[in-house]
């Protein structure tokens, strides 16, 4: 048995949310000499370069979370053309979504509608369009930014697991992104629906959002929050935050051309993952597969 299968066995028995509570209490701890420790401990470890810092000063910082989650200098992101990469990190999967099934892993498909809490009319949207997946490393950016301008209509909390979200864990964990915890953000935009899923992972202690700050942990309900009142992000804005690493995962209702792109490559907030997809006139292939699954 490999390990990377004996890690991704390991974690089923763990009480994942426990430990992510433990840590995210450590994580927020406010105590100068143990907060310093921890955030000294990691820069070195990590390799984290805090001349990007807007804050460079690692003791500034009042706790672990907030170095974690720290602001850039507005040199250190330059925004591309086309639609943005999200979020630092590795680009893990990225392509069409082929029967409302976006790739997981080698080997491992999962189901647009599960990802969304189980909406299948949602799913629909997205037939024929694309996705992608950033997976944040620990020494990265967690900051996450629109990667095209959108106004919010709902918000989906969805419960489940916390397993990790590193590669080991993607490629043996089937459905992983649809069985963790996560935030699903529904947005309109001139390219059509786009949706960006924020996936909790094991130790991350919450995920935040600019529009309703902490949003995670929450009950063990899926819960729905309409938005009446518009809330519109611009192209690069930021639009949440992870305490502690994980994944998001984008999913586009037209197809975007990944041509340049390879998976498990690093990405940089504010990289060009594409040109924009289509405004008008676009959704003939997804109205196609709509019906063939249908008829099917």
């Amino acid at each position: 048995m490999s390990l990377a299968r004996l890690f991704s066995l390991i974690q089923y028995p763990l009480p994942h949310h426990l430990l992510s509570r433990l840590v995210g209490w450590l994580a927020d701890c406010r105590l100068p000499w143990l907060k310093n420790r921890l955030i000294r401990a990691f820069i070195r470890v990590f390799r984290v370069d805090m001349g990007q810092a807007l804050e460079p000063d690692p003791t500034a910082y009042p706790s672990f979370n907030a170095f974690f989650t720290r602001a850039l200098t507005a040199e250190a992101r330059p925004l591309g053309e086309g639609v943005l990469c999200p979020a630092d990190g590795t680009l893990s999967q990225f392509g069409a979504i082929e029967a409302g099934l976006l790739l997981q892993a080698k080997g491992h498909r999962y189901a647009m509608a599960d990802l969304l809490g189980g909406d299948t009319e949602a799913a629909r949207r997205y037939l024929g369009g694309s996705f992608a997946t950033v997976y944040l490393s620990p020494r990265d950016y967690h900051r996450v930014h629109m990667p095209i301008a959108g106004t919010l209509t709902e918000m989906v909390y969805v419960p489940g697991r916390l397993f990790s979200v590193n590669a080991a864990t993607t490629a043996h964990v089937p459905n992983l992104f649809a069985r963790n915890e996560r935030l699903v953000c529904h947005f309109d935009t001139e390219h059509g629906p786009m949706v960006m899923v924020l996936v909790g992972a094991m130790i991350v202690a919450a995920i935040e959002t600019v529009w309703a700050g902490q949003v995670t942990p929450l009950s063990g309900t899926l819960q729905r929050t309409r938005f009446d009142r518009p809330i519109h992000l611009a192209r690069g804005e930021e639009m949440g935050r992870f305490k502690l690493g994980s994944t998001v995962v984008m999913g586009f209702a037209r197809e975007v051309d990944f041509a340049d792109l390879t998976p498990g490559g690093m990405v940089s907030m504010g990289q060009s993952l594409g040109p924009l997809p289509a405004s008008e006139g676009a959704g003939s292939r997804a109205v196609s597969q709509a019906q063939d699954i249908d008829q099917g």
